[in-house]
């Protein structure tokens, strides 16, 4: 039986809408994000940042891990690279980030 998809992200047991293909649970993506660093954990990032809502990727990661990651993350981003990387470079700009 498919995974019922949902966008409310505050359930651990709920299946994001971004993941209708591969459900994995709230806590499962947690789990992988949280773990040490692995082509596992740098697709899903890559795939949070491609397919998740701008304002539902912070969620899961924070903008500083993003911009520690983007040189293993980028590759993966394909139409979605440019937004984040202007994005990434206005936080910069304005002094948000590093």
């Amino acid at each position: 039986m498919p995974a019922d998809l949902t966008s409310d992200l505050s359930r651990d047991d709920a299946v994001p809408y971004f993941l209708w293909d591969a459900p994995m649970t709230v806590r499962e993506i947690r789990s992988v994000l949280g773990g040490p660093g692995s082509a596992e954990r740098t697709r899903l990032l890559a795939r949070i940042l491609r397919e998740a809502r701008d304002t539902d990727v912070w969620t899961f990661v924070a903008p500083a891990q993003v911009v520690a990651e983007w040189d293993e993350v980028a590759p993966f981003l394909g139409r979605r690279r440019e937004f984040w990387r202007f994005l990434i470079d206005r936080w910069r700009a304005e002094g948000l980030l590093a």
